[in-house]
């Protein structure tokens, strides 16, 4: 069965356009022109992949992103930006998109994006560690591999979608050194963008909810030079 994109875009002919291309590779593609519709299609309609404009009638982007993993909606979500600011982008990979890229946009860009989301999704990171295990803790934090939930002492701790899939990289790959750049590969699907900058934002935000004190981490370790270990 061809994968089922949702494409949430206001512009007619970037719609057709991408509509066009996207079907021409194989997909089947269903188009929502404002936030308020395409929320509700995503909510209630199973697709593999969402592209979002950020620039919506009704409910912007950000909001559709956020009520989406609000609602356990786990989806991956491409985001389109036409303002290219870098805030931009943190906010809506913070707020649980799992990629972004800015207007103008080349088409072959956009197909690699959905592709690596895609792929990603198909093959999860799993190691034989936990694979079979459902939950993971340590000190004070439970992390629920199948509710996608993380607590300390029984009080819920909101991750981001990719915040959770870096956590999990993490403790699949306990106590070894892990780079940059495998941490794009394995968590972002592939290494062209987003860059080794949103490792380390994504790695701070982490620490911000599970050390103890952020600044002295003691999970979360950095490997001068090298990468991250987690020790946890």
């Amino acid at each position: 069965m061809n994968k089922r994109i949702l494409l949430v875009e206001d512009e007619p002919g970037l719609v057709l356009t991408l509509t066009d291309r996207l079907t021409s590779e194989g997909y089947q593609v269903e188009s929502a022109r404002d936030g308020e519709k395409g929320l509700e299609r995503a909510s209630s309609e199973a697709f593999d992949a969402i592209i979002l404009d950020v620039m919506l009638p009704r409910k912007n982007g950000f909001d559709v992103c956020r009520d989406l993993r609000q609602r356990n909606v786990t989806t991956p979500i491409l985001m389109l930006t036409a303002r290219g600011q870098v805030v931009d982008k943190v906010v809506g990979l913070k707020l649980g998109a799992d990629d972004y890229l800015t207007k103008p946009f080349e088409m072959m860009e956009l197909l690699a994006r959905v592709e690596a989301l895609l792929r990603r999704a198909a093959t999860p990171a799993t190691s034989p560690a936990i694979s079979s295990a459902e939950t993971y803790q340590f000190d004070s934090i439970k992390i629920d591999f199948r509710r996608a939930e993380v607590d300390r002492d029984g009080q819920k701790i909101e991750l981001s979608a990719k915040e959770f899939q870096l956590l999990r990289y993490f403790i699949e790959h306990r106590e070894a050194t892990l780079s940059r750049d495998e941490l794009l590969n394995e968590v972002w699907g592939y290494d062209a963008m987003p860059t080794t900058r949103t490792v380390d934002v994504h790695v701070a935000w982490l620490r911000q909810k599970l050390e103890p004190n952020p600044r002295h981490p003691i999970y979360i370790l950095t490997i001068h030079g090298m990468g991250y270990k987690f020790v946890g």
